[in-house]
């Protein structure tokens, strides 16, 4: 019998806030990115110039923890399951330790979408989902492989995950989502009639010594 090994595996981590004061902080969370929104002129105007569908505070408040208790409740939750993720990644941590590097808010509106990126300098990058829609656009994650598959044919409609050269994942309020940060993604045109409200940020290896 042949034996065939799956190798160079891409793996992306999904869990989800619940318990005790999980709704509490879903809302308390909602309030203070729309305020944000609200209020962020830097970020309205930057987001009107690079012609984002809605709002982000990426390039103008990224520093949300240390601005909103909100935000330093759900970086406590993320860090911890960044080191759950990063232990099953195998990362080499003996002297290091995940931390946050930055946080930023994204409220996508009906129209709007966000094209295929990574996320350069940091280790691990995610999104924690704040309001989602039925009808919300997924997030896309593309094969990193892919500009190197020349005359490879396409994958077959029923492929299985692994063997896909795109994956979306249709998120749900509450939902944390991580993956490595070099891995392409995107979040296609939010066919909803409501805006799509997510919390992204990037993760960095602390010298822990």
């Amino acid at each position: 019998m042949p034996l065939i090994n799956s190798v160079f595996t891409t793996k992306i981590y999904q869990a989800s806030v619940s318990g005790r004061g999980s709704k509490r902080l879903n809302d308390d969370l909602k309030r203070a990115a729309i305020a944000l929104a609200e209020d962020d002129l830097a970020g309205q105007d930057w987001s009107q110039q690079k012609n984002y569908g809605g709002y982000t505070s990426y390039a103008s408040l990224n520093d949300l923890p240390w601005r909103m208790p909100e935000f330093a409740q759900l970086e406590t939750y993320i860090v911890e399951h960044a080191k759950t993720f990063a232990a099953e990644l195998q990362l080499e941590m003996s002297n290091s330790t995940p931390e946050l590097d930055s946080m930023w808010v994204n409220i996508l509106e009906p129209g709007g979408n966000h094209t295929a990126h990574i996320h350069p300098n940091s280790v691990i990058s995610g999104t924690y989902y704040v309001e989602i829609y039925g009808d919300s656009s997924a997030i896309r994650f593309e094969d990193p492989r892919l500009p190197m598959m020349m005359a490879a044919p396409p994958r077959k409609a029923n492929a299985s995950l692994e063997n896909r050269t795109f994956v979306e994942i249709k998120p749900k309020a509450g939902m944390l989502l991580l993956w490595e940060s070099w891995l392409r993604h995107e979040v296609p045109i939010n066919m909803s009639d409501h805006e799509r409200m997510s919390i992204s940020f990037n993760i960095n290896l602390r010298n822990s010594k």
